[in-house]
C-alpha cells in the first residue's frame, strides 16, 4: 500500500526518498467494510484518504432526498470531503465506502503539518486542489452542455470501470440522471 501511495505522490511531484518516507508514515492503514460511513452530513472532516483498493464516494443528499454523487475514489486514488477538510466546518457531503476498501488516512493536523514542513507536500497538495477544481469544473460544464447520452458515452470512453464497478443507482447519481434513463442508455 505504501509503495502505491509513494508512486502516486511521485507522479505529481519530484521528491526525495527521505521526505517521501516521512510523508507516508503519517498515513495509517485501515480495512473498511462495504457501506461504511466515513463522514456523515454535519460532521467535520478530519481525514484525507488514499484508497489502495476499493471504492469510496462523496455525495450530497438534495432537498428532494436524492443522492448526488460528487466524486468516486477507486484504487490508487486520493481525496476527501475537501471543503469540510480545508475549512474544518461541518460537511454537507457524506463520504462512504461502496466496496470493502483498504485505505490509508492522514489526519487534518498531520496533513497540514506536512504542508508546513515539506515543500514538496505543499506542491502535491496544490496539484491535488488544481486537479479537483478542474475535475469539478468539467463535471459542471458537462452537466450544462452535454445530454444524458453524451455524459454516459463520455464515462464509457474515459472511465469505463465506473460502469463496471458502480451500481446503477450510484452511476446515475454521478451522471445526474435517473436510473430509468441510465437503464435505457445501457440497453442501447
Amino acid at each position: 500500500m505504501k509503495n502505491d501511495l509513494k508512486h502516486l505522490i511521485r507522479s505529481l511531484v519530484d521528491i526525495d526518498d527521505t521526505h517521501l518516507d516521512n510523508i507516508v508514515r503519517y498515513f495509517k492503514p485501515r480495512a473498511v467494510k462495504r457501506n461504511t460511513l466515513l463522514l456523515s452530513e454535519g460532521e467535520i472532516c478530519k481525514e484525507f484518504y488514499y484508497v489502495n483498493k476499493g471504492c469510496i464516494r462523496t455525495y450530497f443528499i438534495s432537498k428532494q432526498g436524492q443522492e448526488k454523487t460528487r466524486f468516486v475514489l477507486l484504487d490508487n486514488n486520493i481525496g476527501t470531503a475537501l471543503a469540510s477538510f480545508i475549512f474544518q466546518k461541518p460537511s454537507i457531503e457524506i463520504v462512504a465506502t461502496l466496496e470493502d476498501t483498504n485505505l490509508s488516512a492522514i489526519s487534518h493536523k498531520d496533513f497540514y503539518k506536512l504542508v508546513d514542513d515539506i515543500p514538496e507536500w505543499a506542491i502535491f497538495y496544490r496539484k491535488i486542489l488544481e486537479l479537483a477544481y478542474t475535475f469539478q469544473n468539467r463535471k459542471i460544464e458537462d452537466r450544462v452542455t452535454l445530454s444524458a447520452k453524451q455524459r454516459y458515452d463520455k464515462v464509457l470512453k474515459e472511465t469505463p470501470f465506473y460502469v463496471q464497478r458502480l451500481s446503477n443507482k450510484v452511476l446515475a447519481s454521478y451522471l445526474d440522471i435517473t436510473q430509468e434513463t441510465l437503464s435505457r442508455l445501457k440497453s442501447r
